[in-house]
């Protein structure tokens, strides 16, 4: 369903991230991110002169390659287009986030690394998204193996898969209550986890 439609408005910013997770034929995932923003008109800048309409302003990757304990081994970040001559040499300083596990308090470590002035807030902003991809590309990838290896294949209407992976993640003590899907009052933890499912509070 689509959102309601909106009042008569002019277009002025765009900004595009597409971040996609990948598994290497050796063993390692990578996890790749894009971001360009672009403007609707054209605009003077000190550095590059002029910018035309829907000419990337902001045109930057970054790439973490992870192990399967959620390790960065590499990180390489690259900023084709920039506002300001200066600004693509952050981007080498994102390989000190070789090292950092994705967990909890991975972006607040990698602040440390890479925040303020020795870092780009584009490519930061990046990193929570791309810590979710690894999770959605690595977990999953994993029950697949597992599942190939052990010659079982899942069921139309089964979640079996989806509870492997769900495992993999924490269980319920790291997933419960965290969104309105895994919430202890709602039928998906009734099915998963009945002895840590509720009952609805009821309306006075």
């Amino acid at each position: 369903m689509p959102l309601t439609p909106p009042q008569p408005r002019e277009a002025i910013h765009k900004r595009a991230i597409e971040i996609n997770g990948y598994r290497r034929a050796d063993g390692l995932y990578d996890i790749e991110a894009h971001l360009a923003d672009t403007k609707s008109f054209g605009q003077t800048n000190f550095d590059r002169g002029f910018i035309p309409a829907g000419e990337p302003i902001h045109d930057m990757w970054l790439r973490l390659t992870i192990d399967g304990t959620m390790t960065i081994v590499a990180a390489e970040a690259v900023s084709d287009k920039t506002p300001y001559v200066m600004c693509p040499t952050a981007a080498p300083n994102f390989s000190r986030l070789a090292g950092l596990k994705i967990k909890a308090g991975f972006l607040r470590e990698a602040n440390h690394l890479v925040g303020g002035a020795v870092g780009c807030t584009h490519l930061r902003e990046l990193l929570q998204q791309m810590a979710t991809t690894a999770f959605q590309t690595i977990n999953p990838a994993k029950v697949r193996q597992e599942m190939r290896a052990e010659g079982k294949d899942e069921a139309p209407g089964s979640d079996k898969v989806d509870a492997r992976i769900t495992e993999k993640m924490g269980g319920a003590p790291k997933i419960l209550n965290t969104c309105l899907a895994y919430a202890d009052t709602g039928p998906l933890v009734k099915r998963r986890w009945p002895h840590l499912a509720k009952e609805p509070a009821q309306a006075e």
